[in-house]
């Protein structure tokens, strides 16, 4: 079954591939994904803006499209970066920009204070229609400095209590068993195969 990504981030493209090892997924980039009318991410919520990005670029296939919309929450920061992750520092921002200026807000936080969770929503849509919409999340520690230099975005500063290594210290093996997307995507998987609880058949067939 080919899924297309609605994304450019080959990062995250490595990630699912590696996360449908074994099963009839067959992911792929959206083509041409940079020369395409882009998705305006100003919704207040991950959900609304993986559901309209994946409605969008829907558009420009006939096959299944994924979108998600992922960040990480800081209750310390009243929520922030949230839906902002990506953009933190600036619209042009580097990751290693947004990670500084994360790391600044955080100066003189300790304990609780340093408790953060990574949240995916992940919107399946296919000729104008959402077909599925999920979501989960990994709870963390954020460190004071970058540690690792594997992943992307915040990886370097989210500790994962469980293993105590960073998302970029991380196998990627460990990392898709506890990170968000990985969660997310298992859901997704069970969905499309019918293991879903409740499920009478999988959500979509292969035509």
């Amino acid at each position: 079954m080919r899924i297309l990504v609605a994304s450019s981030n080959a990062g995250k493209l490595r990630e699912y591939r590696a996360l449908a090892a074994g099963s009839v997924l067959d992911f792929g980039l959206l083509p041409n994904f940079g020369e395409l009318p882009p998705f305006e991410e100003s919704a207040p919520t991950f959900a609304e803006n993986a559901a309209g990005k994946a409605l969008h670029y829907g558009r420009f296939t006939g096959e299944i499209v994924l979108a998600e919309d992922s960040g990480l929450v800081v209750p310390a920061l009243g929520g922030a970066p949230g839906v902002l992750s990506a953009r933190y520092a600036g619209p042009r921002a580097t990751d290693e920009d947004c990670v500084r200026k994360l790391l600044r807000e955080m100066e003189g936080r300790t304990g609780d204070e340093r408790r953060a969770r990574f949240v995916c929503v992940t919107a399946l849509a296919r000729q104008g229609r959402v077909l599925a919409v999920v979501s989960d999340f990994s709870a963390g520690i954020l460190t004071t400095e970058p540690r690792g230099t594997a992943g992307f975005g915040y990886d370097p500063v989210f500790l994962i209590p469980e293993i105590e290594r960073t998302y970029a210290e991380a196998s990627p093996e460990e990392k898709n068993r506890h990170s968000h997307r990985g969660k997310a995507f298992r859901k997704v998987r069970e969905l499309l195969s019918g293991t879903w609880p409740g499920a009478e058949g999988p959500l979509i067939t292969a035509s």
